[in-house]
């Protein structure tokens, strides 16, 4: 296999593992965990900016957006703005078809063996489970869309001011820089448009759990920071250190 077809195929296996990861974050979003449960302590309720009876809730879907963003600094790196754009879009087209086949699947008619069954000694319905757990809001899944589009354009563009600076150095710098740039739109775009215009809510609320989701991903960014040096070792392995030089420098100028 030549450098150019190892190129191509790194590209397909790295786009194939950003899909998966941000399709399975949409799908999962709808359930909220508690982190303190998750660390193994009460739930722990405080003041913010206002807001009362805020916990350390967050949407199952952080779980797999640090990855995301890890994989969209590789991208930029090695394959440069078209390469994110590219990937984003074709992302968000897939995202919109998955959620489209989703609803279909949701106004099928239930099969009468399969709609209800015993659950520690109580009847429920499969049916309405399966329907609350994957019918999301139409507001979340056009706010998260939006969003992810929004932090994706501004990654891209932070990230190669930072390199014109740093040059080939400092990658924690550009990855960590770039996304807490995007991320903090990010934030903010998502909660807006899916409870500010989708239901309501107030502004200091949506701003209050902005900022705790924005310093959740920035913590999570930079703890999964090493990972990154890890990618780019298996990549550079894998394409050699010449062919990765040239396709940083296409990345780059691109």
């Amino acid at each position: 296999m030549n450098n150019k077809s190892k190129a191509n195929l790194l590209f397909v296996v790295i786009s194939g593992i950003f899909i998966c990861n941000a399709l399975v974050a949409e799908i999962i979003g709808s359930k909220i965990f508690s982190l303190e449960k998750l660390l193994g302590y009460n739930e722990i309720f405080f003041s913010f900016l206002g807001v009362s009876e805020i916990s350390l809730s967050f949407t199952a879907g952080v779980l797999l957006w640090p990855i995301v963003f890890i994989l969209t600094d590789v991208i930029n790196e090695y394959y440069g703005k078209k390469g994110v754009k590219f990937i984003s879009y074709l992302t968000v087209i897939l995202i919109l078809y998955a959620f489209i086949m989703i609803y279909m699947s949701i106004e099928l008619p239930p099969a009468g063996f399969w709609e209800f069954t015993k659950y520690n000694g109580a009847e429920l319905s499969l049916n309405t489970a399966f329907k609350l757990s994957l019918g999301q809001s139409l507001w979340i899944i056009i706010g998260s869309l939006v969003a992810f589009v929004v932090g994706q354009l501004l990654d891209v563009i932070v990230f190669h001011k930072i390199k014109k600076v740093t040059g080939e150095k400092m990658i924690w710098l550009r990855a960590n820089g770039s996304t807490f740039v995007a991320q903090l739109f990010d934030s903010f775009i998502v909660l807006y448009i899916a409870f500010g215009i989708g239901a309501g809510w107030e502004f200091n609320k949506i701003f209050a759990l902005c900022l705790l989701n924005y310093v959740y991903k920035c913590t999570a960014a930079v703890v999964l920071t090493p990972l990154l040096y890890l990618f780019h070792y298996i990549i550079e392995r894998y394409l050699g250190i010449e062919t990765a030089k040239s396709l940083k420098a296409t990345a780059q100028n691109g």
